[in-house]
């Protein structure tokens, strides 16, 4: 599944990674040409944080995780 996502500050980023860490597989977050890592805090907060990035999950994740994630989905 791709989508993007909106993270508005410290109490949302630590929030999604709570979520993601759930996730069996690997959750990425793409800005630009950066891969990074969405179960990591320090990854995360590398990122611009004022505009949504993408962000890529296995579909059994995204099914076991989309009710918990679906407040940072923006279209």
């Amino acid at each position: 599944m791709k989508c993007k996502i909106k993270l508005n500050g410290i109490n949302d980023v630590k929030e999604f990674v709570n979520i993601t860490f759930k996730a069996e597989n690997d959750v990425d977050l793409i800005c630009g040409k950066y891969y990074i890592d969405g179960k990591s805090i320090m990854g995360i907060f590398s990122l611009p944080l004022d505009q949504p990035i993408e962000m890529e999950l296995a579909d059994e994740d995204a099914k076991m995780l989309k009710n918990q994630l679906e407040k940072f989905i923006v279209n």
